[in-house]
């Protein structure tokens, strides 16, 4: 929700252009880590490093990228039920950022990433007000006392 303030909720003020942009942006951003990650791999390549370790980086970007898809795609839809353990990911989701990203890409060809998930808590809170609005008597220290004897 970091790019579209407030246009969430209504879908206005370029809510669809800022959502064509993030996915664009982050597309990009994805193919630009790939792009980086592939440099990184030569340099292995060149170094000499053997099959093993060749094996071994790419196992754990990929294991890391489909991780840290699969949390920020959980992530769009509802709060972490341990934020803890989300904290203690974050290292892991920092390798495989690139599966973050197509997740922040996929997400935002249907929906503002994390759309969903703020429209249910913004309309829950909206609930809640109202009731306790509507439960209100008024001003309490106009109302009258019954007389003590």
């Amino acid at each position: 929700m970091r790019f579209f303030g407030t246009t969430w909720v209504d879908h206005g003020g370029g809510y669809g252009a800022r959502r064509a942009g993030v996915a664009v942006g982050s597309l990009l951003a994805a193919a630009a880590g790939a792009f980086v990650l592939r440099f990184a791999y030569q340099g292995l390549s060149i170094a000499q490093v053997g099959g093993f370790v060749n094996v071994l980086v790419v196992a754990v970007f990929a294991v890391c990228s489909a991780i840290a898809f699969r949390k920020t795609w959980e992530g769009f839809v509802r709060r972490p039920a341990d934020p803890a353990r989300e904290d203690a990911l974050r290292s892991l989701k920092t390798i495989g950022f690139i599966g973050s990203l197509l997740a922040y890409f996929l997400r935002s060809l249907t929906e503002a990433p994390g759309e969903k998930l703020h429209r249910a808590e913004y309309e829950a809170a909206r609930a809640r007000h109202e009731k306790r609005r509507a439960t209100r008597a008024g001003n309490p220290a106009a109302r009258k006392r019954p007389k003590r004897r």
